[in-house]
């Protein structure tokens, strides 16, 4: 069965990632239909870099763990973040690389705690 075939492939690459550092370069893409939609073509100057991103709520800073204030500002774990994951991945990478822009990034796979994208760099 073909979602048997996928759920397992999906499986295999979610392990593979997560043996490699949280922003690394890759070969070619994963998807090379959805990159080519974004603007990547297969020539020099096009690069795609991979992106791992922590999934869920944002977690609040504080220090040591001590929350003072009020009750209702003690919250730490069940904060939503404003922007979504995509765009924090590009972040991450156009900060991390700075001699390229950052064009278009799609997602290429997630597991429970993480989740993965692909960034197409010029």
């Amino acid at each position: 069965k073909q979602s048997d075939v996928f759920r397992y492939l999906a499986r295999l690459r979610t392990w593979e990632y997560r043996q490699l550092p949280a922003i690394h370069r890759c070969s070619r893409p994963t998807r090379p239909d959805k990159a080519r939609k974004l603007g990547y073509k297969a020539k020099q100057g096009f690069v795609i870099y991979r992106v791992r991103i922590k999934r869920g709520d944002r977690k609040t800073q504080v220090a040591k763990g001590i929350v003072y204030g009020k009750p209702k500002h003690q919250g730490i774990n069940k904060n939503k973040a404003k922007r979504n994951l995509k765009s924090v991945a590009e972040e991450r990478v156009g900060r991390k690389i700075s001699g390229l822009r950052v064009l278009n990034s799609y997602w290429v796979a997630q597991d429970a705690v993480h989740k993965w994208y692909e960034i197409v760099m010029v």
